[in-house]
């Protein structure tokens, strides 16, 4: 806490959730003298809703984020009690790490790493107003009148900016459950006549584990040979755990049903709009009526805690509907609920009023970073902190801001999608958003961008040097995966199917026979000489490089087909392959051109390359042939 009037920073961060402690944290390790405002520095680094880390899409912003040599993987593994890649059975690609996490161990880790970082003040205060001069930040006013002075300020405010909480007919106002909003600073922010927008987002009821009946649910192990998050972590830290999976039947869905009345979104009572891929289960009901079940993963928060989230059941209902469709799930039917689920509506600034370097483009100095900016998500909340913390060090020291590209980057991705295309609704990350997603993986995000994070001065000396010994070591495997080679007598009993003349083939060709798997990839490379890192990035090498080639070379098609006109007649519903949700949005739009077709939120690389083929096509569909 302050106590004199006026203090002077480089840079200076508003919130303490993950894009904030992303932001510091990336703001000071750049060296400049950085302070984190937050109203309870106890609170820093909270899991605000799901006790997880990672995922398909998440996964990838969680290494790249490390790849900067960022918090949330390092907090991640510290609090890591069950390890799941999902989506193992498909391509690298693909592949998502996840991680439950306990809460009070991430917390530990993210408030441990944080008061150990040099450069960063944290500031136990609110912040009530923005010191704004001829259209450039100043610094920030604080709620005890204390003035602080910054070249640079980052604002990840989270769901506090006006937050509302709603639980059936009762809504607080609250930035989340017990804490209250930020409504000053969220005036203040309309003052500047900025763009904004309501969104929601919602949480379920948090049941007592003691409660559940574990004995008679599925259970869901951890893997046993963990992908971590981080690239340099070496070992599991927490005990492992499993989860239990259960679903909703007719009855649980009947009850919700008859009081969807109550429920504030259904209700009318929420103006904003909420994840269409994570929705409440009054959602899940009512757009999939022909479903008899949801499933429901039922994760404890803590190897300590009594709580469990039960991760599926998202709600706004009044708490004793929710205790009656809780316990008519199976597993449930004595549970308590300790605290009720609820929705929280919030405001966000529109990101197209941000350049793709997250800084305003009507205040200099002022970049703007997590849901405040319409995502939704602590990995690409953190992914924005890390990359607004980067560039206000570069503007506090008077350089050029930095930008990443889609090609390069899951992180630019999210970035070019929120600037170039708004959002309608909390901005998820999935894979099919990238073009290049064969050789944007999870295993290649240290490759991709620690480089540059090492020229920028982001990346400490110890992870520059363990980066640098995992190239040496790739090189050479990368060789060796080239040079060594087997016939059909030295894979016996590996499933592996060899087909063509029987002759040897090198290691690198074998990526892609059928039974081919990283584990024996790795095997075959030599696990005594080469970690389980380096061999997974070489197979996925291996078994992409032609489709790699292949994906560029389409990317290059749409890039120069981008000014293609789109025929005013054109039947879209009649274009295979597109979802109704974008059939609906070319149908509604009506774009002239594939340029604009892009800038439709949802629109995927995939489907571009559907519409230009239908587009090219002499038969083309056309809305006269529907009529007829």
């Amino acid at each position: 806490m302050f106590h004199v009037k006026q203090y002077d920073y480089d840079v200076v961060v508003v919130g303490g959730g993950h894009a904030g402690t992303e932001a510091a944290a990336a703001s000071a390790r750049c060296g400049l003298r950085t302070a984190l405002v937050t109203p309870d520095r106890l609170k820093i680094g909270t899991l605000s809703c799901n006790p997880a880390i990672g995922g398909v899409g998440k996964g990838h912003l969680v290494r790249e984020i490390d790849a900067f040599d960022g918090l949330m993987a390092r907090a991640g593994d510290a609090a890591g009690i069950q390890y799941r890649l999902l989506n193992a059975s498909k391509g690298p690609a693909v592949h998502g790490p996840r991680t439950q996490t306990d809460r009070n161990l991430y917390l530990e880790a993210i408030q441990t790493l944080i008061a150990a970082q040099s450069n960063l003040d944290v500031v136990e205060e609110m912040v009530d107003d923005l010191i704004v001069e001829s259209d450039e930040i100043k610094g920030v006013s604080l709620s005890n009148g204390i003035a602080i002075n910054a070249s640079a300020v980052v604002l990840t405010t989270g769901t506090f900016l006006d937050g509302v909480i709603h639980i059936g007919r009762e809504q607080i106002p609250a930035g989340r459950m017990g804490e209250a909003p930020s409504n000053k600073l969220a005036d203040r922010i309309r003052s500047l006549k900025l763009p904004l927008g309501r969104l929601k987002t919602g949480t379920p009821p948090r049941i007592k584990r003691s409660s559940i009946d574990w004995d008679n649910l599925t259970q869901q192990e951890a893997d046993p040979d963990p992908e971590f998050l981080s690239f340099v972590t070496s070992e599991v830290a927490a005990t492992q755990i499993s989860c239990a999976l259960t679903e909703t039947n007719e009855r649980t869905h009947a009850i919700i049903a008859e009081n969807l009345h109550l429920s504030a979104m259904h209700a009318g009572n929420i103006q904003g709009k909420g994840p269409r891929y994570c929705p409440s289960i009054e959602d899940k009901i009512t757009r999939f009526a022909d479903k008899a079940s949801h499933q429901v993963f039922l994760e404890p928060e803590g190897l300590d805690s009594n709580l469990v989230y039960p991760n599926g059941i998202s709600t706004s209902l009044p708490a004793d509907v929710q205790l009656d469709y809780v316990r008519s799930i199976k597993g449930l039917e004595i549970a308590e609920i300790a605290q009720p689920g609820y929705a929280i509506e919030y405001d966000y600034v529109d990101p197209r009023s941000l350049d793709l370097d997250l800084q305003l483009k009507a205040i200099k100095g002022l970049f703007l970073a997590g849901q405040i900016n319409g995502t939704t998500g602590y990995e690409e909340a953190g992914a924005q902190g890390l990359l607004a913390g980067i560039n206000a060090a570069r503007i506090a020291r008077g350089l050029d801001t930095v930008t990443l590209s889609r090609s390069e980057s899951y992180i630019g991705v999210m970035l070019d999608d929120l600037t170039s295309r708004g959002v309608t609704e909390p901005y998820r990350m999935f894979t099919s958003r990238a073009e290049f997603r064969l050789s944007l993986r999870t295993d290649n995000a240290d490759l991709r961008l620690t480089p540059l994070g090492i020229e920028l001065g982001v990346v400490g000396e110890s992870r520059a040097a363990a980066f640098h010994a995992k190239v040496d070591q790739l090189a050479h495997a990368r060789e060796r995966s080239k040079l060594i080679s087997f016939k059909k007598d030295d894979l016996a009993g590996r499933d592996i199917v060899l087909g063509g003349s029987g002759q040897r083939q090198t290691l690198c060709s074998l990526a892609n026979t059928k039974g081919m798997s990283a584990e024996i990839f790795h095997d075959l490379l030599g696990k005594d000489q080469y970690t389980k890192a380096v061999a997974t990035s070489v197979f996925a090498e291996s078994l992409y490089g032609s489709y790699i080639e292949r994906q560029s070379a389409d990317i290059a098609i749409l890039r120069r087909e981008e000014n293609l006109r789109i025929p005013e007649d054109i039947a879209f519903d009649r274009i295979t392959g597109l979802s109704n949700e974008l059939i609906g949005k070319l149908e509604w739009i009506r774009p002239q051109n594939l340029r604009r077709a892009t800038q439709i939120e949802g629109m995927t690389p995939a489907a571009l390359s559907l519409l230009v083929r239908a587009i090219k096509s002499s038969s083309a569909p056309t809305r006269a042939q529907n009529a007829s």
